[in-house]
C-alpha cells in the first residue's frame, strides 16, 4: 500500500469515528481512536492524551473545552459491565494528540502531515478570500 493510500485510510478512518452531539458538534472518543492510532493499550495511550492536554493549556486554550472526561461502559469477561476513563476529543485535541504522538507509527506520521496539508490549504483558501476583499 502507497504512502497516499495510507493517508487515505487512516483519513476515512478518522471521519468514520467522528461524532456528534446534540447540538451538532463534533467530536471523537479517545477509546475510539487508541487502535486506530496504534497504542495497544490504555496505558501507553493515555501519557499521550496528557501531554496533548499540557500543550492545550500551555497554548492559552482551556482544557475541558477540547478534552471532556467522560466514562464509558465496557464489558468484561464475565460478562458484566464496568465503566472506565474516556475523553470525547475536540478536532484540535486530535491535532494535538496527533502532534505528539510517537512519530515512529506510520498512522501518526501520516496524521501530522495531514493536519499540515489541511492547516496550509486553510491558509491558501483564506489568502484567496482576502484577496477578493480588496
Amino acid at each position: 500500500m502507497s504512502e497516499k493510500d495510507i493517508e487515505k485510510q487512516h483519513h476515512t478512518t478518522l471521519e468514520e469515528l467522528r461524532q456528534n452531539d446534540e447540538s451538532g458538534i463534533e467530536f471523537w472518543n479517545a477509546r475510539d481512536l487508541q487502535p486506530v492510532f496504534e497504542y495497544g493499550s490504555w496505558n501507553k495511550f493515555k501519557p499521550v492524551i496528557e501531554k496533548a492536554m499540557l500543550a492545550c493549556k500551555q497554548s492559552g486554550h482551556l482544557v475541558d473545552d477540547h478534552f471532556a472526561r467522560m466514562g464509558k461502559m465496557v464489558k468484561i469477561g464475565s460478562g458484566a459491565s464496568r465503566k472506565v476513563e474516556d475523553y470525547q476529543l475536540s478536532r484540535y485535541a486530535c491535532y494535538l494528540i496527533v502532534q505528539n504522538g510517537d512519530p515512529a507509527k506510520s498512522v501518526i506520521a501520516n496524521g501530522q502531515t495531514y493536519f499540515a496539508v489541511q492547516t496550509r490549504r486553510q491558509e491558501l483558501s483564506d489568502d484567496q478570500t482576502f484577496q477578493q476583499l480588496k
